[in-house]
């Protein structure tokens, strides 16, 4: 067959013709003089979003969205493997050790070779770059220390960067607690409200020295930058697979060369971001969510990039880290603007405050906090009982908690089936942790030894809504009830129980066997139908039995242990039955309703149902007090220009309605008793409180039941309670900062720039983990609460806290859902109930801090409690009544709290004591307190410590010889002298906290058991 004259000629040119392969020039490094752009190759990969975390790492469900976390690292190896120059950041440990766990030795050891010669830089190192807004300071302590300890065990590098891209706002607890205290020298961010991004940009001031806490001051600031716009590339530079972008198209013997147009696109946007930056440094983040799937896309683009600018000559660009521009910043001995306090609330334009995820999926928000107080607990036990290396144990519960602090995790603003599967991990954790909790209490308990110990003990999740099957068993057979209560606190505490029970003749035996006073309180229907739904959702099916009331008594229970009380079926005793009377209101007029058993005292209007005053004759506190509940109408945007609608992310009231009750007056059902009044109040058919007052506190607990909303009217509404007083507030308030510093907040003013008010209500709202109080003269008013909510003071003297919100539209922030949360039985699904707790107390001005504080922690760490069933008096011959960790005449300093007590995989011990309060917050715990560990310790010889960084992945005298000392503007260059505990004596093991403070330990152990001496290796933090 003869070939044609034409493709000859092709194929001679094929042969014979030069190869055009191309060898860019991306070796350039920094160069004096020149505008530096630092391009920073990166993905922003969301530990669940959209999809679950682990649909993101395989790439399934793609019809949500295209995205797979393996193929981004599978593609990104080989890519940095191609030229010696490249750089890439990486920052979600819990993808990238899913993704190392499958990984051969031979990728492992190139990858370990590309962390350390800099070219892959794992920054961060948490395993999920958590929110900073609805997390518990210790929940974000925690995920961090996850990830740090895996990479320092892994590569032996400790993260130098902090790298908060993609969080709705930022706390001042993630600058200098999660930044400077972890050895970050830098932090970086994406998201500030759009007028003080404008305000920054005019002053270079995007880049700042920031103090978050003003206890620790200088002594743990960090420099900050936010970016010109967010953590993507200027426009026109995305090179994705299929991105619009242009590329730089430089075959000459193609059509579409465009090699100085792209070069002069690249120096316009670098000379424009330099306009609004200090210093001949910027950087371009070249990269946003999921991207990399296919590396090579990009990398082929910045190297033409690079090589064509810097052969261009008028600015300089290279690849980099955020690690090597902020070295590069810290070079030029600049000085730099100061930031303090926080960057919230957050708004990225006119009407779109996002303030509304401080509430979102409120469920999730209080099973996160639960967990999070279990996990302190179970972690201790299972230090005190010995890490079993084959039996249950706490990692799956912390690996479950870390991924919920995920920045769209327990923030509320994922997809239902994405909180769905962060609710699972949590339970599957819990679980796990729970058996470990029994068999380690198992074991204390026993007089014979954990070889012996045959008690099984169950725990009760559900008992906030009153479901407790171990505790709802017959007694009168004569089997008796063991109740064995556990503190997780470093003092003795003492703290009333509530627990179900199905009969009223029943009493209460304590540790030493005397009989103590209880106190019998129906359970009301409303409480039960709740009980019976939920569990029926939870569990598969409806419980065959119910209760018929709550049985309390307060129990007593030494620091880090736990006393046992033992319930019987036997006839209430005078004493423990005397003045137990119920009253229910009339609304009679001028009719007087006063409760409480204590110091405190309620006062209610019979007439109208309602709160007046409150009453504490010990600290002369007589005050008018009022609460009520609204609700605001949710905007769905329809008349905007811009239609803006409230959703998951942002709230955005159209009117706020006060909500009446459906009769005339509230009817009030007092309940009272020798431990407790109860207020019950149905203020409607969807939302029913019960208020308590104990004998032996003086503030009130309230018990709220929101829901399930009502949208038959087509309207989205979130649910809000006030408190009301004749405080003179002065637009000034105060809410805490991640559960730690308490920041002032004053109504419709911002610190940094001239606030221009659009949103009078969502542009004040403030997210609160532990509390908000407002003061004057001679008063003030703190309330505490379970878990994060969103809170304000709208109006002088009054306080409101959004407790349940639930919407019919998206807010257009990429959910694309909107935030409708329904519960499903039996395929008939209802509106989501929620049902909480916030705390209220009135006190003279400058007493609060101690209540905020201490009760802040009884909050956080409830009592732990474990249920047996015993015959005759065999528990008493065979068990332990008491155990307490610590020594028998030791306790924490009222204004230290131990935050961590964990045995780890390697014999490790993490433990971590945290001083309270803040400098000037209280006359006499805001002092140095000092932690005796001998005593903290007992029967154990420390052979050896060391301080380390708060992540435990360093030496704290090697983290701060490291640190970057930042100039500030209008410095002297000489700082006040911050207090700060001394360094430890290894002969008196005296740990010292100033005000705020947070020190890390590692420790060496010696210590006898009953069976034979071991010895462990500590790493404390305190």
């Amino acid at each position: 067959m003869a070939v044609p004259l034409y493709l000859l000629i092709l194929l001679v040119g094929v042969l014979c013709g030069e190869s055009k392969f191309m060898v860019y020039n991306t070796s350039q490094s920094i160069v004096p003089g020149k505008l530096n752009v630092h391009l920073v190759p990166h993905t922003h990969d969301d530990v669940g979003w959209l999809k679950t975390v682990d649909q993101y790492y395989v790439g399934s469900n793609n019809s949500i969205q295209g995205a797979c976390v393996q193929n981004v690292l599978d593609s990104v190896v080989p890519a940095l493997l191609a030229d010696k120059n490249r750089k890439f950041i990486y920052v979600e440990q819990a993808f990238f050790q899913r993704w190392w766990r499958d990984q051969s030795e031979t990728v492992q050891s190139t990858v370990k070779q590309l962390v350390s010669s800099g070219q892959l830089e794992l920054i961060n190192g948490g395993m999920c770059m958590h929110d900073e807004a609805v997390p518990h300071y210790i929940d974000m302590i925690d995920q961090t220390t996850l990830g740090h300890r895996f990479i320092k065990e892994e590569f032996g590098i400790t993260p130098r960067i902090g790298w908060q891209i993609d969080p709705f706002g930022h706390s001042a607890v993630q600058a200098y607690l999660l930044g400077a205290e972890v050895g970050f020298d830098s932090l970086f961010f994406g998201r500030i409200d759009y007028q003080d991004r404008a305000k920054r940009k005019a002053e270079k001031s995007l880049e700042v020295v920031w103090r978050g806490s003003k206890s620790l001051s200088s002594s743990a600031q960090i420099f900050a930058g936010a970016f010109p716009e967010n953590y993507e590339p200027p426009k026109g530079f995305y090179f994705e697979v299929n991105d619009d972008s242009p590329v730089v198209q430089d075959d000459r013997n193609l059509f579409d060369y465009n090699v100085q147009d792209r070069v002069n696109d690249f120096v316009a946007a670098a000379l424009s971001q330099a306009n609004i930056t200090r210093t001949n440094h910027i950087m371009w983040t070249m990269g946003t969510d999921f991207k990399y799937q296919y590396a090579h896309t990009w990398f082929r683009q910045m190297d033409k990039l690079i090589h064509y600018v810097n052969q261009d000559g008028r600015i300089n660009a290279l690849y980099s880290t955020p690690s090597i521009y902020t070295d590069a910043k810290y070079a030029t001995n600049g000085s730099w603007p100061i930031k303090t306090k926080d960057f919230f609330p957050y708004a990225d334009r006119v009407n779109a405050y996002w303030t509304g995820y401080f509430t979102s999926r409120p469920a999730l928000k209080g099973y996160v906090r639960m967990m999070s107080g279990y996990y302190l607990a179970a972690r201790q036990l299972e230090f005190f009982n010995g890490r079993s290396k084959s039996g249950p144990n706490t990692d799956s519960l912390g690996d479950a908690l870390a991924i919920a602090q995920h920045h769209d995790a327990v923030s509320g603003t994922e997809k239902q089936h994405v909180a769905d599967d962060y609710a699972k991990r949590l339970s599957i954790g819990y679980k796990e942790a729970e058996d470990l909790v029994a068999e380690s209490l198992a074991c204390l308990a026993s007089k014979t030894g954990c070889q012996n110990a045959v008690t099984k003990f169950q725990q009760c999740p559900l008992l906030n809504i009153s479901y407790c099957p171990p505790s709802e068993i017959d007694l009168s057979s004569g089997k008796k009830l063991v109740v064995v209560v556990y503190n997780s606190l470093g003092w003795t505490r003492e703290d009333v129980l509530r627990i179900p029970v199905i009969d009223e003749n029943v009493t209460v035996w304590d540790s030493s066997g005397q009989e103590i006073e209880s106190q019998i309180i129906p359970i009301s229907n409303g409480s039960l139908g709740i009980r019976n739904y939920y569990s029926a959702a939870y569990l598969g099916k409806a419980p065959s039995l119910s209760p018929a009331y709550w049985l309390a008594f307060s129990a007593s229970v030494p620091p880090l242990g736990f006393s046992t009380y033992t319930i019987s079926s036997a006839k209430r005793t005078a004493a423990a039955s005397k003045r137990q009377t119920f009253y229910k209101s009339r609304g009679n007029k001028n009719d007087i309703v006063e409760v409480g058993p204590g110091n405190l005292k309620l006062v209610y209007s019979g007439n109208e149902g309602e709160l007046t005053r409150y009453i504490n004759n010990k600290r002369s506190v007589n005050a008018s007090v009022q609460q009520s509940y609204s609700f605001y109408l949710a905007h769905d945007g329809s008349t905007d220009l811009e239609p803006q609608a409230a959703g998951a992310y942002i709230f955005r009231p159209n009117g706020s309605f006060s909500i009446k009750s459906e009769r005339q007056q509230v009817p009030l059902t007092v309940y009272r008793g020798p431990i407790l009044d109860e207020v019950h109040q149905t203020i409607n058919s969807w939302i029913y409180q019960i208020t308590r007052v104990y004998k032996g506190k003086e503030h009130a607990e309230v018990e709220f039941t929101v829901g399930p909303i009502p949208i038959d009217d087509g309207i989205g509404k979130e649910i809000v309670t006030r408190i009301s007083t004749n405080i003179k507030s002065n637009k000034t308030f105060y809410t805490d900062s991640s559960g730690r510093d308490f920041i002032e907040r004053i109504r419709d003013y911002r610190a940094d720039w001239s606030l221009q008010v659009n949103q009078p209500v969502a542009g004040n709202y403030y997210p609160i983990n532990l509390g908000i109080y407002m003061k004057d003269t001679n008063t003030e008013l703190s309330i505490l609460v379970d878990r994060s909510v969103g809170g304000s003071s709208i109006v002088d003297g009054q306080v409101e806290l959004m407790l349940h919100r639930r919407l019919l539209h998206d807010d257009s922030r990429g959910v694309a859902e909107a935030l409708n949360e329904t519960v499903c039985v039996h395929d008939e699904c209802t509106g989501l109930t929620i049902q909480g707790k916030y705390y209220l107390r009135v006190d003279p001005q400058g007493e609060a801090a101690k209540w905020r504080r201490s009760f802040g922690q009884q909050i956080y760490s409830p009592f732990l409690l474990a249920f047996a069933e015993q015959d005759g008096d065999k528990w008493e011959s065979s068990h332990v009544p008491t155990f307490s960790g610590v020594d028998a005449s030791y306790s924490l300093p009222e204004n230290v709290a131990m935050i961590t007590l964990q045995e780890l995989q390697d014999g490790k011990v993490l433990l971590r004591l945290a001083h309270l309060y803040e400098i000037e917050e209280d006359q006499d715990l805001s002092v140095m307190a000092s932690v005796e560990l001998k005593k903290l310790f007992p029967n154990k010889t420390i052979s050896k410590i060391s301080e380390m960084s708060l992540s435990a992945n360093q030496e704290r005298a090697e983290m701060l010889k490291k640190r970057l000392v930042w100039k500030v503007e209008g410095s002297n260059d000489v700082e006040p002298t911050v207090l700060r505990g001394r360094p430890i004596d290894p002969s008196e093991l005296v740990v010292e906290l100033a005000p705020m403070e947070i020190r890390t330990f590692s420790i060496d152990f010696n210590y006898k058991s009953s069976t034979s001496e071991r010895s462990i290796r500590c790493a404390v933090s305190a």
